[in-house]
């Protein structure tokens, strides 16, 4: 399910003449049956809406006054969002006689012609005050202060975000609310310009709209009807925007290393978390520990808990990188079994994580796994798997990918490798340019696409690369002709430093085989670089110069630390 939360105004969207349906009310109580949640956003004042709304039970949090009160209706508690309007200027209103005049815990209201003292009593005592209209209504509110502002207050005290609300609205100021929700829906008898600038256009009037809604949301059709402003930029097809929808995508990103997957996954990512989407990184090797504005749990020394990765996600705004280089290989798919459908239970009851992004899948779920806890990509939100091998993957999870990019020269290969082992025909491509090939699972054809590039250039590989901690299986170890000794390098840092302190004997045994561009070629990823000290290997000099040589090549592409890194070589 896409959304969880409906957030409804009241006046002329739920109410007619002041009065909910007896039918408006039955439909709000199976969706509330249903386990969605349930928000009033009104500009009435509390008071006001209790004495015509007796059902106002039904909702789980009401946002009155425009967005200046926050009620909750199990606790009857009521919370003011902003400091009130001094009492001078409903004196001052009061005086001249404006009239109906309402004045609430934070806003004060009357109607049109009447804005016209309204604001001039705003400018003469210089109040940082803004005016709000709605259908010849005046509503006066300090600076900031509008529906959209009371929903957020509303999702963040009941731990919701906004990517799971579909809103809905009839009037101007409407349009605040509406805009921050993930779906917008006007009823019928919605201002015109309300209606254009909805995501969503109902038939129904009033509460019939609401209750049509509400079946909208019951059956699912809602999931279904694209939002085309929240869809994330990929890339581009000659002029034309290649986007994918925010929800329901299973995307493959596969393609040899090196061949860029790290910053197409990076991009997306960015505009992602840009947006708001709550992201899970599930990521096996350390790769996104720097990455920024999330929280990293674990280091290379502690794997984080399952519960403790849960807690931090009850936050719907923030995101999170798993990193789990402390786990040993033969481990992370036991551990990932108990996480993954824990996630999917988090995102049923509260409508988040928005995307989960599982890098090195083919660790986590082998081509060996048969089944995975997972119906639908859309159990998790939209689900990114990133990998080397496409074959080597489960063909339960193949199933769940809705799209397939595939990166790097040959990404015809690429392809035909996942259409293989997920049972489909391989696509043709199409011949024209892009660096990145789009294919829709089970169409005939695969696109090209010219990616969108990160909006911050990504040197996190490098980083860990230089001074990270690499895992036990992609770290160098310099072992000698007769393997009498196992010096483990974590990083080219400490490469560097021990290659400068093993006998002439092991560093010439390593370079006559090849060992150190092999390294860097099928663990770095890094061919132009293993190329080069190729060159060094192929044209052995003295073991002096030969170290100098392969040091001041890694220096120029890598910035290595000024300070030395703590290195114990007898620790594995």
């Amino acid at each position: 399910m896409r959304y969880h939360v409906l957030a409804c105004d009241y006046d002329e969207t739920l109410a007619k003449g002041g009065i909910v349906a007896p039918e408006t009310i039955e439909a709000l109580e199976r969706l509330s049956r249903a386990g969605i949640k349930l928000l009033l956003v009104t500009g009435r004042e509390l008071d006001d809406l209790m004495a015509v709304f007796p059902q106002v039970e039904v909702f789980d949090a009401v946002v009155a006054e425009n967005g200046g009160l926050l009620y909750d209706p199990g606790r009857r508690e009521t919370e003011p969002l902003a400091e009130p309007p001094p009492p001078e200027l409903a004196e001052r209103l009061r005086r001249e006689g404006v009239s109906p005049l309402g004045v609430g815990r934070v806003l004060i209201a009357t109607r049109e012609p009447h804005d016209v003292q309204v604001l001039e009593a705003i400018r003469e005592l210089g109040l940082e005050l803004q005016v709000i209209y709605n259908k010849g209504a005046v509503m006066v509110l300090p600076a900031g202060v509008n529906k959209a502002s009371g929903l957020a207050a509303a999702l963040d005290r009941l731990n919701l975000s906004p990517h799971s609300v579909v809103g809905v609205g009839d009037a101007e100021n409407d349009h605040a609310f509406l805009t921050a929700a993930e779906c917008g829906a006007a009823v019928a008898n919605a201002l015109p310009a309300l209606r254009e600038a909805s995501d969503l256009r109902l038939a129904g009037e009033n509460g019939a709209g609401v209750s049509e809604l509400a079946e909208m949301l019951m059956s699912g059709e809602l999931d279904a009807i694209e939002v085309p402003r929240r869809a994330v930029l990929l890339g581009h097809r000659g002029d034309d925007e290649v986007r994918l929808p925010p929800y329901g995508v299973g995307l493959m990103v596969a393609g040899p290393s090196g061949s860029g997957k790290s910053t197409v996954t990076t991009a997306l990512l960015e505009r992602l978390a840009g947006t708001g989407y709550q992201c899970v990184v599930v990521d096996p090797e350390g790769d996104y520990a720097e990455f920024p504005d999330v929280t990293v749990l674990g280091d290379p020394d502690r794997v984080p808990g399952v519960e403790e990765v849960l807690r931090v996600l009850r936050q719907p705004g923030q995101s999170v990188v798993v990193n789990l280089i402390g786990l040993q290989l033969r481990d992370r798919p036991g551990y990932f079994a108990e996480l993954l459908p824990r996630l999917a239970s988090l995102r049923a009851a509260l409508g988040h994580p928005h995307w989960l992004v599982v890098d090195e899948v083919h660790h986590l779920m082998p081509a060996e796994l048969r089944t995975v806890p997972l119906r639908e990509a859309g159990d998790v939100g939209s689900l990114l798997m990133i990998t080397v091998h496409p074959d080597a993957v489960s063909p339960a999870a193949l199933h769940l990918m809705t799209h397939t990019l595939a990166v790097g020269k040959e990404p015809e290969a690429t392809l035909a490798a996942f259409a293989r082992a997920a049972g489909h025909d391989a696509p043709r491509l199409e011949p024209t340019e892009g660096d990145l090939a789009l294919w829709r699972t089970g169409t005939a054809t695969a696109h090209r696409v010219t990616p969108a590039p990160p909006t911050v250039e990504r040197t996190r590989h490098r980083r860990k690369y230089a001074a990270g901690t690499m895992s036990k299986d992609k770290s160098f170890y310099f072992t000698g002709p007769d393997d009498r000794m196992r010096l483990r390098a974590r990083n080219l840092h400490t490469f560097v430093e021990l290659a400068e302190g093993v006998d002439d004997g092991t560093w010439t045994h390593h370079l006559r085989r090849g060992d150190y561009s092999a390294w860097i070629r099928d663990v770095l990823g890094d061919a132009e670089l293993a190329d080069r000290i190729g060159e060094v290997e192929e044209n052995p000099e003295g073991p002096e110069d030969g170290r100098r040589r392969v040091a001041d090549l890694i220096a120029e592409r890598y910035t290595l630390p000024a300070e030395p890194t703590d290195f114990d070589p007898d620790h594995d």
